[in-house]
């Protein structure tokens, strides 16, 4: 498991919200208080999202507007902030879109 505290994240497509436009996150290493942001809104998408925003420090409609490869990619790169389950987790769903991907 990574060292790191944070990671900045560049958006391939920026996102606007309030006037301002955001054009990189920067995400913390995952706290209890991450986890009770989640608690404060209804649907486990919604969770997630709420968990990055707060380990990012935004608004949850910042991470409602982001373009869903960069939800993607940012799941995949903020996974060694959340802890040992969650780079356990993303190593395994990695390993099973490995094995679905098409003959070429």
């Amino acid at each position: 498991m990574s060292d790191k505290k944070t990671i900045t994240f560049t958006l391939e497509t920026p996102v606007e919200h309030d006037g301002q436009t955001y054009t990189t996150l920067t995400l913390r290493k995952m706290k209890a208080k991450d986890l009770v942001a989640a608690d404060l809104v209804n649907g486990n998408l919604r969770k997630s999202l709420a968990i990055f925003a707060s380990m990012a420090g935004v608004p949850i409609m910042v991470m409602e507007e982001l373009d869903t490869d960069d939800f993607n990619r940012l799941g995949r790169e903020a996974a060694p902030l959340m802890g040992k389950l969650a780079v356990k987790a993303m190593a395994k769903l990695e390993r099973e879109e490995a094995g679905n991907l098409p003959l070429q």
